[in-house]
């Protein structure tokens, strides 16, 4: 089975989802499809609109703003595709707390990838908002784009701060370098290559956490855009040596998520 997932939501236990807990503790990993949670271990403040397409979902996992009126996020963090008005994503608010700024939307549409319940793997998923965030777009890797796996990225998220501590109301970052497949292999048997990318630093420290599932792994194009490369998804506890964080790898998902996404930027049916 995967490790543990990284959302927010998951009981004492439950081998948790990730979440970005920016301080400096074990990575969790892949949590139940039922559930979400992680934070950025070893990070540091992030700034209002710094990530003005940050989301963070009141089920307890990140997202990003992808199109007009949908976020991206992880599959095990939401319910099955249909209709649903029970989420509210809150964008652009870098302190929870600070309701002066920022928006939160409720949801209208699940997405869930059909592949992630029988696989275990293909962790995405798209929800579509009520109306249009007023925040810019991040882009995400194109299909094949593999030429933005490699050297380092930048995590975020308002989960764990520390393996099994409490989730943060405000939004952290790091950054941690790129692991090579052959390399997270040797600590995730269940690793699935052709889906999944890793990172994080061999003598731990920095990582996603419990309460940071679905968020963004990010890095800069060469033309200076952020772009979306991985989605967090799962690991062993948070910021664990040896066991570096698991994203979804963006570009091998990324004609899938877009040909769900109409012209307008709603989910299509």
């Amino acid at each position: 089975m995967k490790a543990a997932r990284r959302w927010g939501a998951a009981s004492a236990g439950v081998l948790v989802a990730l979440a970005v807990g920016l301080l400096g503790q074990t990575q969790a990993a892949a949590a139940p499809v039922s559930g979400p949670s992680p934070t950025v271990v070893g990070g540091t403040n992030a700034a209002q609109g710094e990530f003005p397409w940050m989301t963070r979902l009141s089920m307890g996992c990140g997202a990003a703003v992808i199109a007009p009126r949908v976020v991206l996020t992880a599959a095990h963090c939401v319910r099955p595709t249909g209709a649903y008005t029970g989420y509210t994503a809150t964008i652009n608010r870098a302190n929870l707390t600070n309701t002066s700024v920022g928006q939160s939307i409720r949801s209208t549409y699940v997405y869930r990838s059909p592949l992630y319940s029988s696989t275990g793997t293909y962790d995405w998923a798209l929800i579509e908002l009520a109306s249009a965030a007023n925040v810019p777009l991040l882009s995400i890797a194109n299909q094949g784009e593999t030429s933005l796996n490699s050297g380092s990225f930048t995590i975020m998220g308002w989960g764990a701060t520390y393996e099994g501590g409490p989730q943060s109301s405000t939004l952290k970052k790091a950054t941690v370098p790129f692991v090579s497949d052959a390399t997270c292999a040797q600590a995730y048997r269940e690793l699935a290559p052709a889906t999944e990318i890793c990172a994080g630093y061999p003598q731990g420290g920095v990582d996603t956490c419990q309460g940071d599932s679905g968020g963004p792994m990010v890095k800069r194009a060469t033309t200076g855009e952020w772009r979306e490369v991985g989605i967090v998804s799962y690991g062993l506890g948070c910021a664990r040596a040896g066991y570096p964080g698991v994203y979804a790898e963006v570009q091998a998902l990324s004609n899938a998520i877009k040909a769900r996404i109409s012209s307008s930027g709603t989910v299509i049916r």
